[in-house]
């Protein structure tokens, strides 16, 4: 291998590890090593890199009554400077501002907001709702394109019974830091999530309120043999 390809080999796989850490941070290097199939070794260098870049840092999710004694091993999420070198949806924000202010029936940002939250149902619905009227399967089917659109998206099954749900983490945003000054986009893209999912979903943390990862959690009430117990049986 040349040195040209050498450095192209690491860029990429650092890439990978960066795009790990955004969808399932907190994670340690053990964690990503097993995830990617590379040495514990080779990882930790990529990660100490990234570190030293700024693009991750190191993140203590344990509250003191949990602890236990010794080193606790490091877990790591993206940093702010991460996050710009993500992909980023800034130049389609911006196209889709100016098209709506183009409008005569403008009426500032809750308005754009709204009308934002339909073009996400409309960018979805067809998506989702192939998949059938399970919530459950709605929404991973809302992950899978919120993950190819660069939202880094995953969902794990949580509680059960009458408060089973699914945990729908979002590691990236790509307009996050407009979301920082308009909490509307945000309120705007749980009611899409809402609509496409035909529950009524809870906003639980957000990146641009200052969380490391933006977490919807959507209800799928579950008795013995229904489709979403079912479903939940086979993703767990």
């Amino acid at each position: 291998m040349n040195y040209t390809a050498g450095v192209t080999l690491e860029h990429r796989t650092r890439e990978r590890i960066l795009a790990l850490v955004s969808a399932l941070g907190p994670i340690t290097a053990s964690a990503v090593a097993d995830q990617l199939a590379l040495t514990a070794t080779g990882v930790r260098r990529h990660l100490d890199a990234l570190v030293a870049q700024g693009a991750i840092e190191e993140h203590d999710a344990t509250r003191p009554a949990e602890r236990r004694p010794g080193r606790p091993a490091r877990a790591y999420v993206v940093s702010d400077a991460g996050h710009e070198v993500l992909p980023s949806g800034y130049a389609d924000l911006a196209a889709e501002v100016l098209r709506f202010l183009d409008q005569p029936s403008a009426r500032g940002v809750d308005a754009f907001a709204a009308a934002r939250a339909e073009t996400v149902v409309q960018r979805y619905r067809d998506q989702v709702s192939g998949v059938g009227d399970d919530p459950a399967a709605r929404a991973h089917a809302l992950v899978e394109a919120l993950t190819l659109d660069g939202f880094a998206a995953t969902a794990r099954p949580v509680g059960a019974g009458t408060l089973a749900g699914i945990q729908v983490c979002q590691g990236h945003c790509p307009v996050h830091h407009v979301a920082e000054q308009f909490p509307q986009l945000c309120e705007a893209e749980a009611a899409a999530f809402s609509t496409l999912l035909g529950v009524h979903v809870q906003r639980l943390a957000t990146l641009a309120a200052g969380h490391h990862v933006c977490t919807t959690f959507i209800p799928t009430p579950t008795h013995p043999g229904s489709p979403s117990a079912a479903h939940e049986r086979t993703t767990s």
